[in-house]
């Protein structure tokens, strides 16, 4: 009785491990979007994943009709939300992009998006923008609401944002150190040459950073430096920010001509931090 028994669970068992083995084999493959890529990553990544020819997915915006916010004219930088999507059969670059931006508008055009926005007197489209550069700028998850603050602080002293993260998207870059020529550059983007926040978002922010953006913590930080990971160092006084940007520079020697310190007087020719 034993043995029967036996021979007939292992009959059963067959095909049950072929119908699970069919099932994951049916699941699609999935296009997976880190948070904080650039929308030109975005594009290159969805190509990828349909195996287009580079360069498809960019020239298929002008047909996805995404639902866009009017401020954004039309370019879905900071609305490709970041995620893990189904790459199903029959997809296409229009309605994996529409996918991206129906998803951020789920998010950020709920209650407490726009309530927090409202709270810090700033468009839901200005909180993506903020969310944007707080992703760029916070070396971790737990920084990002001070990061936040930082940018509400500058942005209602009527101090220019200064922020090499905004440089970086002009040039399609990422580097830590960013020349005085840099700042000089001629672009919406150039942070250190004009007020108030960029004309887009310079990245798509994932939910931490969004949430830094509408709820950041109180304080009176206006610098902040990331000497190392872990050890980021945010202040109020401009002297004790170019204390940090000296420990900065003797973490990260640079060579080549002198650097910028983000929020600082562009006539010092002292090197510069990411932020």
């Amino acid at each position: 009785m034993t043995g029967a028994a036996l021979a007939g669970t292992a009959a059963v068992a067959v095909p049950l491990l072929t119908r699970e083995a069919a099932h994951e084999q049916a699941k699609p493959p999935m296009l997976v979007i880190p948070e904080g890529w650039r929308a030109n990553q975005i594009y290159d990544a969805v190509d990828r994943a349909l195996k287009l020819p580079l360069g498809s997915t960019r020239k298929s915006l002008g047909k996805a009709s995404l639902a866009l916010p009017s401020e954004s004219q039309g370019n879905p930088e900071g609305y490709l939300f970041p995620a893990t999507y189904p790459v199903e059969k029959g997809a296409t670059p229009e309605s994996l992009l529409r996918f991206m931006v129906d998803t951020a508008n789920k998010k950020f055009n709920g209650a407490p998006v726009a309530a927090g926005a409202q709270r810090n007197a700033v468009r839901v489209y200005q909180a993506v923008t903020i969310a944007s550069i707080v992703q760029a700028e916070a070396a971790t998850k737990a920084d990002m609401g001070r990061v936040a603050r930082v940018v509400f602080n500058r942005l209602q002293r009527g101090m220019p944002l200064q922020m090499d993260s905004t440089i970086n998207y002009a040039l399609n870059r990422n580097t830590v150190h960013t020349s005085m020529d840099d700042t000089r550059m001629e672009s919406p983007y150039n942070s250190y040459q004009r007020m108030g926040l960029p004309p887009t978002p310079i990245d798509n922010p994932g939910e931490d950073a969004m949430r830094a953006a509408i709820n950041p913590p109180p304080g009176d930080w206006l610098y902040f430096v990331t000497i190392r990971p872990g050890d980021t160092r945010f202040t109020a006084d401009y002297s004790e920010h170019l204390r940090n940007v000296a420990a900065f520079n003797a973490a990260h020697p640079a060579s080549g001509q002198p650097q910028q310190p983000s929020g600082s007087p562009q006539q010092l020719p002292v090197t510069q931090p990411p932020r």
